[in-house]
């Protein structure tokens, strides 16, 4: 007997018996029961997914476009069953209205308790739900950022998804990345715009303003306690950044304390030739 039939049975029987009040306070537990069945059996069904798999069936370039799922899949899983927050940044789907969104559910099917939340320049509040929520805005709004921030409470991963311009890259990484709580995950995507000059990139591969040259920062920083220069003082990152992936157009920052000491002998500073540079 399916679920219209039994409808039908209880508008003939059970309505005709029962106050209105009643009747209406059984149809909205008749609902909930139904919306609690439906998302235990979509919380079963994507629990044995593969997040390549949850991304196929909504639709975002997270593959396919792109081969970024296998990746965020190693390095986040053991998180699937965790409460925490996910900020990603763009929201998608420009090309016509009410479009966008895919990711954000993609990540929420994945982790079944996480809080998701989304940022965009545009409008994009017709994707907030249960457990999904949109801010409009500028990636390198500071203000906005810290904002988020609080309200979300602690960020565990961070998804920059946003402009792909290496100059809001780097501005949000500044901002951002010191609000990301300790062990938290933060992930840049389309690093290709480093070599593209119309997204604000530059075929010079040492520019030092690319996406890519703050990653190459981000390596050499990761060793300071290597460097013979005795007056360098380490930054924030320095300190704080304790694992970094590569991977084709993605990168991958894994944050933490980045203090295991030096393993540099005395002898390391006889073969320095040249002045070090501070």
């Amino acid at each position: 007997m399916n679920s219209q039939t039994l409808k039908s049975i209880a508008v003939r029987t059970v309505k005709p018996r029962v106050s209105p009040t009643t009747w209406n306070t059984l149809r909205g537990r008749g609902k909930a029961a139904s919306d609690a069945v439906a998302t235990t059996r979509d919380r079963y069904r994507w629990s044995r997914a593969s997040l390549t798999d949850i991304a196929i069936h909504f639709d975002t370039d997270k593959w396919g476009g792109h081969r970024y799922t296998p990746h965020y899949e190693h390095h986040l899983k053991k998180w699937r069953t965790d409460n925490f927050t996910l900020f990603e940044i763009g929201i998608g789907g420009y090309a016509h209205k009410r479009e966008g969104g895919a990711s954000l559910r993609m990540w929420k099917a994945f982790f079944p308790k996480a809080n998701i939340v989304g940022l965009d320049i545009e409008d994009k509040s017709f994707v907030d739900e249960d457990r999904i929520k949109s801010y409009r805005g500028s990636q390198t709004d500071e203000a906005l950022i810290a904002r988020i921030a609080s309200e979300a409470g602690p960020i565990r991963v961070v998804v920059d998804d946003g402009s792909h311009r290496p100059e809001h890259i780097r501005e949000t990484f500044r901002i951002l990345f010191p609000l990301l709580e300790e062990g938290g995950i933060y992930a840049i995507e389309d690093t290709q715009t480093s070599y593209w000059p119309r997204w604000g990139g530059s075929v010079d591969r040492s520019d030092p303003t690319t996406t890519m040259a703050l990653v190459k920062d981000l390596i050499d920083g990761l060793n300071y306690e290597e460097f013979l220069d005795d007056g360098y003082e380490p930054t924030i990152t320095d300190r704080t950044v304790v694992g970094i992936h590569a991977y084709h157009n993605l990168v991958i920052i894994e944050k933490g304390v980045n203090a295991e000491g030096t393993n540099r002998s005395p002898r390391e500073y006889d073969y320095v030739t040249a002045p070090i540079s501070t």
